[in-house]
């Protein structure tokens, strides 16, 4: 079948055409993040016939992306989310190009992988990676197609679009707590609505159509189905130099351990556990050497723990650990690891060993 039978429906528009048509075949997407977004996203830019398209994501397929990341079946279960869904686009269309990247994006590989696309779409649920990549857009001068989702609501907006506000420039305060869609829940159909906005402002981009999220994020709420937009100006922040993201992005990052491999230590007096979790979160884990700090006061009660002591920190799923052994990390301690899985993982390598 030729590339015009196939997107005849959409050349047939007057604002795409042949031209239109041939600037999406031309265009380099890197979508970050092969989860719920961007299950929604990547199969309508394949459709559409985006030229290249790049996915990062170091995940595998497990039971519970199922009921959000719809691209994926229950028999890939265990195997790798970037693979399945290179297999997913060449069989959805084999005219495009795709670029899968099994890694965890990184001061030390984003800029490299963010020069050779035009567009960078923002798929993930982690706060700290979202810096990084609106920070790497800055360096290499590439807009950012920003998505998130907290439970029934969701957030659009496009960052860095010919020099216009940054994701800073909204969200400031880098020590955000926010929750991921593991620890806070989400519907499937949150997600998939916001992954296509996303994947719409990506292709008016490339087309040169229509009013981009510049300056503006839209926030949509399923359960009323209301949408507002709101207006944010650009700030008098910019990370512009290679020198300073390479400064602050790479040093030394937190080291992740799995539960398993520090089980000998548990009843150790010199060692101590940080829950950094909120007080109501289940399931409760009772452990010898264990305090309770949640992750938005930590930074204000960080004199209740002694710098020299080895510290494990642990979350519902790993995400906020990070987060909290890093500002830790911030204040000189350094013995810190964060406990890879949370409590998820804890729990059950544990179930006879500890009170839940």
């Amino acid at each position: 079948m030729s590339a015009s039978n196939r997107y005849n429906r959409q050349m047939i528009l007057p604002e795409i055409g042949e031209d239109g048509q041939y600037k999406l075949s031309k265009a380099k997407v890197l979508v970050i993040g092969a989860g719920g977004l961007g299950a929604a996203i990547l199969p309508y830019l394949a459709a559409a016939g985006v030229g290249e398209i790049g996915i990062v994501d170091d995940d595998v397929i497990e039971i519970s992306n199922l009921h959000r990341q719809v691209i994926y079946k229950s028999s890939a279960v265990g195997k790798s989310k970037v693979e399945e869904v290179k297999l997913m686009i060449s069989e959805l269309n084999p005219l495009v190009k795709v670029n899968a990247f099994a890694e965890k994006l990184s001061g030390k590989n984003a800029i490299s992988l963010f020069e050779k696309y035009d567009i960078i779409v923002d798929a993930t649920d982690n706060i700290s990676i979202k810096y990084l990549i609106n920070d790497a857009c800055l360096v290499t001068n590439k807009p950012m197609v920003y998505g998130s989702i907290f439970r029934f609501q969701g957030q659009v907006s496009v960052f860095n679009y010919q020099n216009g506000p940054t994701y800073r420039c909204l969200y400031p305060d880098e020590n955000n707590n926010a929750l991921n869609c593991e620890d806070a829940g989400v519907i499937g159909i949150s997600v998939g609505i916001i992954g296509m906005f996303q994947a719409n402002e990506v292709l008016k981009m490339i087309l040169g159509i229509g009013e981009v999220l510049s300056g503006k994020i839209l926030v949509y709420n399923i359960l009323n189905n209301e949408q507002q937009k709101y207006d944010f100006d650009k700030s008098n922040f910019q990370l512009i130099s290679r020198e300073s993201f390479e400064e602050k992005y790479n040093k030394s990052e937190v080291e992740e351990i799995k539960f398993e491999s520090i089980l000998d230590e548990i009843n150790n007096d010199s060692v101590l556990f940080l829950d950094v979790r909120n007080a109501h979160e289940l399931p409760k884990i009772s452990l010898k050497n264990q305090i309770q700090i949640t992750l938005l006061y930590l930074e204000n009660e960080i004199e209740k723990l002694d710098k020299n002591q080895k510290i494990y920190v642990f979350c519902q799923s790993g995400i906020r650990s990070k987060i909290g052994a890093e500002l830790l990390q911030k204040h000189q301690f350094k013995k810190i690891k964060s406990i890879a899985g949370g409590v998820l993982a804890m729990k059950d390598i544990l179930k006879e060993e500890i009170k839940i």
